[in-house]
Protein backbone atom coordinates (compact mmCIF):
# COMPACT_ATOMS: atom_id res chain seq x y z
CA UNK A 1 0.00 0.00 0.00
CA UNK A 2 1.23 3.34 -0.81
CA UNK A 3 1.90 6.21 2.00
CA UNK A 4 1.52 9.96 1.96
CA UNK A 5 3.37 12.56 4.07
CA UNK A 6 0.45 14.63 5.48
CA UNK A 7 0.43 17.42 7.33
CA UNK A 8 -2.02 18.43 10.47
CA UNK A 9 -3.83 21.68 11.33
CA UNK A 10 -4.95 22.66 14.15
CA UNK A 11 -6.07 21.11 17.40
CA UNK A 12 -3.70 19.08 19.27
CA UNK A 13 -1.60 17.86 16.02
CA UNK A 14 -0.92 21.05 14.36
CA UNK A 15 2.22 20.77 12.57
CA UNK A 16 2.33 17.54 12.44
CA UNK A 17 3.37 15.21 9.43
CA UNK A 18 2.30 11.53 9.60
CA UNK A 19 2.16 8.99 6.72
CA UNK A 20 -1.21 8.10 5.87
CA UNK A 21 -2.34 5.51 3.72
CA UNK A 22 -4.01 5.87 0.41
CA UNK A 23 -6.91 4.41 -0.76
CA UNK A 24 -7.60 2.61 -4.38
CA UNK A 25 -7.91 6.18 -6.12
CA UNK A 26 -4.60 7.38 -4.40
CA UNK A 27 -5.94 9.63 -2.28
CA UNK A 28 -5.76 10.13 1.39
CA UNK A 29 -9.36 9.11 3.49
CA UNK A 30 -11.69 11.97 3.93
CA UNK A 31 -12.05 11.98 7.88
CA UNK A 32 -9.08 10.87 10.04
CA UNK A 33 -9.96 9.41 13.42
CA UNK A 34 -6.99 9.91 16.22
CA UNK A 35 -8.78 7.85 19.87
CA UNK A 36 -6.44 9.67 22.60
CA UNK A 37 -6.98 7.65 25.98
CA UNK A 38 -8.17 8.42 28.81
CA UNK A 39 -5.60 8.77 31.63
CA UNK A 40 -8.47 8.02 34.62
CA UNK A 41 -9.44 4.98 32.25
CA UNK A 42 -12.82 6.44 30.84
CA UNK A 43 -13.83 6.10 27.30
CA UNK A 44 -10.88 7.61 24.55
CA UNK A 45 -11.40 10.86 23.34
CA UNK A 46 -11.51 10.69 19.21
CA UNK A 47 -10.07 13.71 17.67
CA UNK A 48 -11.50 14.50 14.24
CA UNK A 49 -9.17 15.93 11.43
CA UNK A 50 -10.83 16.55 7.38
CA UNK A 51 -8.94 16.08 4.64
CA UNK A 52 -8.86 20.03 2.35
CA UNK A 53 -6.77 20.43 -0.67
CA UNK A 54 -3.40 21.83 0.31
CA UNK A 55 -3.39 24.67 -2.62
CA UNK A 56 -4.43 24.73 -6.33
CA UNK A 57 -2.24 25.18 -9.46
CA UNK A 58 -2.04 28.75 -11.41
CA UNK A 59 -3.09 27.32 -14.50
CA UNK A 60 -5.11 24.50 -14.31
CA UNK A 61 -6.60 24.78 -10.97
CA UNK A 62 -5.48 21.35 -10.01
CA UNK A 63 -5.55 20.19 -7.05
CA UNK A 64 -1.27 20.13 -5.33
CA UNK A 65 -2.13 17.69 -2.74
CA UNK A 66 -3.70 16.91 0.39
CA UNK A 67 -4.23 17.90 4.35
CA UNK A 68 -5.81 17.44 7.79
CA UNK A 69 -7.74 20.16 9.42
CA UNK A 70 -9.36 19.99 12.71
CA UNK A 71 -12.59 19.32 13.19
CA UNK A 72 -13.74 19.94 16.96
CA UNK A 73 -17.29 19.61 15.80
CA UNK A 74 -17.50 16.58 14.29
CA UNK A 75 -21.27 15.31 14.74
CA UNK A 76 -21.04 12.23 12.24
CA UNK A 77 -20.51 9.88 15.29
CA UNK A 78 -18.17 7.53 12.69
CA UNK A 79 -21.02 6.54 10.96
CA UNK A 80 -20.96 6.11 7.26
CA UNK A 81 -23.43 8.38 5.11
CA UNK A 82 -24.82 6.68 2.58
CA UNK A 83 -27.82 8.43 0.36
CA UNK A 84 -30.51 6.19 0.77
CA UNK A 85 -29.81 6.89 4.53
CA UNK A 86 -32.72 8.40 7.05
CA UNK A 87 -31.81 11.11 8.85
CA UNK A 88 -30.77 11.37 12.38
CA UNK A 89 -33.28 12.47 14.87
CA UNK A 90 -32.98 13.60 18.28
CA UNK A 91 -33.51 10.89 21.52
CA UNK A 92 -37.23 10.96 22.56
CA UNK A 93 -37.59 12.76 26.20
CA UNK A 94 -35.97 16.44 25.48
CA UNK A 95 -35.04 17.86 28.08
CA UNK A 96 -35.82 21.32 26.94
CA UNK A 97 -39.73 20.30 26.17
CA UNK A 98 -41.69 22.59 28.37
CA UNK A 99 -45.10 21.07 27.62
CA UNK A 100 -46.68 18.93 29.96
Amino acid sequence: MKSQNTPFEGGPMDGCVLPVLCGATGHPPKTYRIPVPDPDGGPPTVLVYRRVPRGHSKRLGLIQGWKYRYDPDDTTGGRLRWPWSKPRTPPPGNPDDTHG
